[in-house]
């Protein structure tokens, strides 16, 4: 199992939210101290994915950071790995991605997320643990405490931000996974991290 990104900050994207170009925000937030972005912009045919995903690439590897994509299996040969929607056959992309791709999988309850664990996924985000602007009204809402004792490395995403990320660490998530706070407004990732880090200083009693 490859092991996570640090810090274990997950920026999906979302042009249709992004403060301007898209590579320019993402390139901001990388800027601000982001390692990992997965690229989610699935309404594009694949010949416009492919590239961003081209320019994206250089943007990352400049700060040794983790570029993978959302869904296209065939678009995932092109960055480090893939992030596959709830019931996505994992065995299936890891066979022709080989064993060095980063997979991960979306789930939104924790019987996904340990079937995730037993297809090979590297690591799984769980949503949404809170109400979410960015997909009003997506539910049920599941709460911090689904996040305990999971057995994958497991992001929390929905509604996380700076202001309530600790309670999802202490937990028992590995990460967070954000979209739009951050595309609105690249400058709250350091706001981000700054609380990742302090939350778990605490939690190793450091």
């Amino acid at each position: 199992m490859t092991s996570l990104p640090f810090p274990p900050v997950l920026l999906i994207t979302d042009r249709h939210q992004a403060d301007g170009d898209l590579v320019s925000v993402v390139a901001a937030c990388v800027e601000a101290g982001c390692r990992w972005v997965s690229l989610r912009e699935k309404d594009l045919p694949r010949d416009q994915q492919s590239a961003l995903l081209m320019r994206l690439r250089p943007v990352l590897a400049g700060v040794g950071g983790v570029l993978t994509i959302h869904g296209d299996l065939a678009l995932g040969s092109l960055c480090d790995g893939v992030h596959l929607s709830d019931g996505a056959d994992i065995g299936t992309a890891r066979a022709i991605l080989g064993p060095d791709a980063f997979i991960g999988a979306s789930c939104h309850d924790r019987a996904g997320v340990a079937a995730a664990a037993r297809e090979g996924a590297d690591y799984a985000t769980l949503s949404p643990i809170f109400p979410t602007p960015s997909k009003p009204g997506y539910g049920p809402i599941l709460g911090p405490a689904s996040l305990t004792g999971l057995p994958l490395p497991t992001l929390a995403l929905g509604g996380v931000g700076a202001a309530n990320l600790s309670t999802c660490i202490h937990a028992g998530a590995a990460g967070v996974a954000v979209m739009g706070g951050p595309m609105r407004d690249p400058s709250s990732i350091p706001g981000l991290l700054s609380a990742l880090a302090a939350t778990r200083g605490r939690k190793a009693g450091i």
